[in-house]
């Protein structure tokens, strides 16, 4: 119920609305529609519309002039697509092309480390894992599957893993490290997987570490990095959600990435984050991603998302992460290729905030 109404999903095209005589337009401007995320809402007058608000008023009337007397409105739909887009972008080849040149030759602004290396942290099943691989298949000019992909409600990947980035027929890696571990749970972030995840973050935890929650990283875990240097550590934090579950995702969720957040801005790495799954929440985007920066859809949900995370929708990127595909698209590569360009964008300024600190403790 909603100011004595009952509200319906119904197409994009008109809200439907039956009104039966009696009815008040005195405050119709205050009821509250709700449409989902591709339909505006139907609404009709309740039965029980004797109930009186301070908003809207519904005269009781017998049942044979409600039949006589009701009157058909058609309202326009709620606007899920915006004529102008959000956000300039160059759905083009040549767009896609420049932004692989730019990335494959990334270097660091230190001279210390040879690769800028990106954490990956997300709820189980947000995305984390297909992101890498589709980032891959980019490079590669085929689909591929090289970071392992679950499908279940528990996490696929339970050790820390570092995916290096290779450009197509070059056998050097980029200057681009992706780094995927076990997923967030739903729950109050635990002491003990805050402390992992600052390990891992410090340059502390050994590549191929298998994470236990009765085995916290400490000291004497094999291969524990006790003094790391630039290069062990984490450059910058890419936080993933799922714009499909970001309206369902447990509460306490959004204390622990707020608990995340503060303790790894201290530690003075920068953090962004990945909308994923766009596709799900959005017809025109599934059918086009070049669609994605004209929908109100996506836009609203990024705010969402920004506040689950307790961050500016600045340092949010919307992304489709290959899936049931095998050929590449060249909208979907370019919103791949722009969000790992604003990730690297975010790992130099830890370079640019940290190399001179770093070198003088070294030189101490």
């Amino acid at each position: 119920m909603c100011n004595g109404f009952n509200h319906v999903l119904c197409s994009e095209s008109d809200i439907v609305v039956f009104l039966n005589s009696g009815f008040s337009f005195e405050g119709l401007s205050a009821a509250r529609f709700h449409p989902g995320p591709r339909a505006s809402a139907a609404l009709t007058t309740s039965k029980e519309a004797g109930t009186n608000d301070s908003s809207s008023t519904v005269t009781d009337v017998s049942s044979t002039e409600r039949r006589e007397n009701n009157i058909l409105f058609t309202f326009p739909a709620a606007r899920t697509k915006l004529e102008s887009p959000w956000r300039d972008i160059e759905w083009t080849e040549e767009k896609k092309l420049s932004l692989k040149v730019t990335i494959s030759s990334y270097k660091p602004s230190s001279e210390d480390v040879s690769h800028a290396k990106v954490l990956l942290l997300g709820p189980v099943g947000s995305g984390k894992s297909s992101f890498i691989s589709s980032v891959q298949s980019v490079f590669k000019g085929r689909v591929t599957n090289r970071a392992m992909v679950g499908s279940s409600s528990t996490s696929f990947t339970k050790k820390l893993q570092s995916f290096n980035i290779h450009a197509e027929d070059v056998e050097d890696p980029t200057g681009l490290v992706l780094c995927d571990m076990v997923g967030l749970g739903g729950g109050d972030m635990t002491g003990l997987t805050l402390h992992d995840i600052l390990s891992v973050i410090k340059g502390h935890v050994p590549e191929g570490h298998k994470f236990s929650p009765d085995q916290p990283v400490r000291s004497e875990t094999v291969g524990y990095v006790k003094r790391p240097s630039l290069k062990d550590k984490v450059h910058c934090v890419a936080f993933v959600v799922d714009a499909s579950k970001v309206l369902t995702y447990p509460k306490g969720l959004s204390d622990t990435f707020q608990k995340l957040r503060e303790h790894i801005s201290e530690l003075g790495v920068h953090q962004v984050a990945l909308l994923t799954h766009i596709d799900k929440i959005c017809v025109e985007t599934d059918k086009d991603v070049a669609e994605v920066y004209k929908s109100n859809t996506i836009r609203d949900m990024m705010v969402k998302a920004g506040a689950l995370l307790g961050m500016s929708t600045s340092y949010i990127v919307p992304v489709k992460n290959y899936s049931s595909e095998l050929d590449l698209d060249v909208n979907t590569d370019v919103l791949l290729l722009s969000a790992v360009d604003h990730i690297l964008q975010y790992a130099n300024l830890y370079f640019q905030d940290n190399t001179a600190q770093h070198t003088g403790q070294k030189m101490e």
